[in-house]
């Protein structure tokens, strides 16, 4: 399918990109400012956010935000103080594109590191479900607001060895459903996106023995993601959609 959306597709909407600061969230953060968006950056290093803030104000788009937050340590504490100060400056929230995630420690079932679960779990389910919650209410307040989570292909179809990561994306995709399912009666678009192999930090780290240029990039699978933000894709409600389809 061709995601088709209009060159300022995304002005004048208030858009938070979790994750920002490298791989799709990035890029995420850069094309959805191309499209006219104010971008709030939120990122665990603070260093990396600077660096697409300096590129999203070189290209001459809105002037995105910074909220430095490490989301395996945040409370829902954080999470209220955060929608107040996005409240206090933007006086809505429009997008969320909930981007962040931990892969965690692939290996054998009956060897999960419950440490390691619970870090994976934590960041992927227990704080992206804790930051929606705040958030709620600011979105509400948009005349038409989206929710896009992330998904994986482990997170409808389990794999060996990918313990923890496709739990907490079977658990994402559960999360997504029963939100829209809420949802179906307001003016909040609730999806999800499964990126599919592309070429990250991330899947580097769960494929070190591939060739990274046999992937697609962050940027050849930007389209879904402005798409699910933007007017054109108001439709899509409740959807798990494939950012790479298999042919």
């Amino acid at each position: 399918m061709e995601y088709q959306v209009t060159s300022n597709a995304l002005a004048g909407r208030v858009i938070l990109v979790t994750g920002a600061g490298a791989g799709i969230g990035r890029q995420a953060a850069l094309s959805y400012a191309e499209k006219g968006a104010t971008v709030i950056l939120l990122g665990r290093t603070v260093k990396k956010l600077e660096a697409v803030y300096d590129e999203i104000d070189a290209m001459g788009a809105p002037q995105p935000a910074i909220i430095p937050l490490d989301m395996l340590g945040a409370t829902r504490q954080h999470y209220m103080d955060m929608a107040d100060t996005i409240e206090q400056q933007f006086g809505r929230l429009d997008g969320v594109l909930h981007n962040a995630g931990l892969l965690g420690v692939l290996s054998p079932f009956d060897q999960i590191d419950e440490k390691s679960h619970d870090d994976v779990m934590q960041v992927n389910v227990k704080a992206t479900m804790l930051m929606t919650q705040a958030l709620l209410p600011l979105l509400k307040k948009s005349d038409d607001a989206r929710i896009v989570f992330t998904t994986s292909t482990v997170g409808h179809q389990g794999r060996a060895y990918w313990g923890s990561y496709a739990i907490s994306k079977f658990a994402t995709e559960g999360m997504m459903q029963v939100l829209a399912d809420e949802m179906s009666d307001t003016k909040v678009r609730v999806n999800a996106i499964n990126p599919g192999g592309t070429r990250t930090s991330m899947r580097a780290s769960a494929f070190p023995g591939e060739d990274p240029q046999t992937l697609k990039t962050p940027l050849d699978i930007m389209p879904l993601y402005i798409y699910l933000m933007a007017p054109e894709g108001i439709n899509e409600h409740g959807q798990c959609i494939d950012a790479q389809p298999k042919r």
